[in-house]
């Protein structure tokens, strides 16, 4: 899968260094996968959210983070729509956020 917007997670992680190496393993994991329906995305990532309008939200380092995409599965790209802490998940509403 093509990622969009990877830099915006370097931006995220800047602020927040002890997510890096968790961002950047999810990064590793969606670059290799090959997703062509949200059951493939489940079946790699079990406590990922699939929400309407094709985006997913996952779980990062424990659920310490958020990570919330849209999903584009007929061109295998990842829109990045929002990163953050878990408090700060609480306060969007991720059918909708998109990135600054």
């Amino acid at each position: 899968m093509r990622i969009i917007a990877v830099s915006q997670l370097k931006v995220f992680w800047q602020k927040y260094p002890g997510a890096e190496q968790s961002f950047l393993c999810w990064i590793d994991e969606a670059k290799k996968a090959n997703w062509q329906t949200p059951a493939d995305i489940k079946a790699q990532f079990g406590h990922a959210s699939i929400l309407k309008s094709n985006r997913v939200v996952f779980n990062i380092k424990g659920n310490a983070y958020r990570l919330v995409v849209a999903v584009a599965y007929r061109y295998s790209a990842i829109y990045i729509k929002f990163a953050g802490t878990h408090q700060q998940y609480d306060t969007i509403d991720a059918n909708t956020v998109e990135m600054e």
